[in-house]
């Protein structure tokens, strides 16, 4: 049986719809990040863009996997 905290990383809990960061920083980064990827996207093209989308999606469920890791890790709960 999945734990809570499992379910809660993992998305089915959804919480985080009503977060929003308070850090000053965070919607110009968030604005940032969306001009960047526009520029890059016309830079590249849509083919090659979207590669390069789906290399990035790759390294996120790597990543995410070891955020998760590391979470359960620091709960004391191990993954079963």
């Amino acid at each position: 049986m999945e734990s809570i905290l499992e379910a809660f990383y993992r998305g089915q809990l959804h919480p985080e719809e009503t977060i929003i960061p308070s850090h000053p920083d965070y919607r110009p980064l968030c604005r940032q990040v969306a001009a960047q990827t526009e520029q890059w996207r016309n830079r590249l093209g849509k083919d090659v863009f979207r590669e390069l989308e789906e290399y990035f999606d790759l390294c996120d469920s790597i990543d995410s996997m070891h955020v998760e890791a590391a979470f359960l890790h620091g709960s004391g709960l191990e993954p079963t």
